[in-house]
């Protein structure tokens, strides 16, 4: 009878405290996930937002494809005009 209320002690002065002290510590780890992810989401926005300029990349190509062309067709008439030198 006396070890179990020995062990009944030890369990309330040692084991019961470092049982809190785990869950506390969980419980802050647990807590600081929220504002890590809150950050991570506005990031994240940001970053949706420096996308959307990549669809006029469509019609910069095709202002590059056409200037290309006229370009070309000059070289070709400098080439009939100007004689060989």
């Amino acid at each position: 009878m006396v070890f179990w209320w020995i062990g009944n002690i030890v369990l309330l002065v040692v084991i019961a405290p470092v049982v809190v002290i785990l869950l506390k510590g969980v419980l802050d780890a647990a807590n600081s996930i929220v504002p890590k992810v809150d950050a991570i989401a506005s990031v994240g926005a940001a970053a949706s937002k420096d996308l959307d300029a990549v669809i006029q990349l469509v019609t910069t190509q095709s202002y590059i494809n056409t200037t290309v062309a006229v370009v070309a067709d000059y070289g070709g008439t400098l080439d009939q005009i100007l004689p060989d030198a």
